[in-house]
């Protein structure tokens, strides 16, 4: 699936009023928050991590994301291709990624 694609279709659901900015920016930061409860969770306390319940999460905050570009008139998939084009700048040897 192409990010503007998504952006697109995930408009649908798209609901608010003059506040919305203001309601999305705070919905991104409450589904990342919960992103990060669920690795913290994994990592310090011994629990399992759900990927279904991280896949869930994942996706609440790509859905925030998308409707901040779509609200701002950003193409998602220019913020997709310009993302990339700066980590290939920033990291031009992906032998030297640090999470490998």
């Amino acid at each position: 699936m192409e990010f503007n694609h998504y952006q697109d279709e995930a408009k649908r659901t798209l609901f608010g009023n003059e506040q919305v900015l203001t309601n999305l920016t705070l919905g991104v930061a409450n589904e990342a928050g919960q992103v990060v409860d669920l690795v913290q969770r994994y990592t310090f306390q011994g629990r399992t991590l759900d990927k279904e319940k991280l896949t869930h999460e994942l996706g609440d905050t790509l859905w925030y994301l998308s409707q901040i570009a779509e609200w701002a008139n950003i193409d998602f998939e220019e913020v997709a291709q310009q993302n990339l084009a700066e980590l290939n700048q920033r990291y031009p040897d992906p032998q030297h990624a640090k999470w490998e």
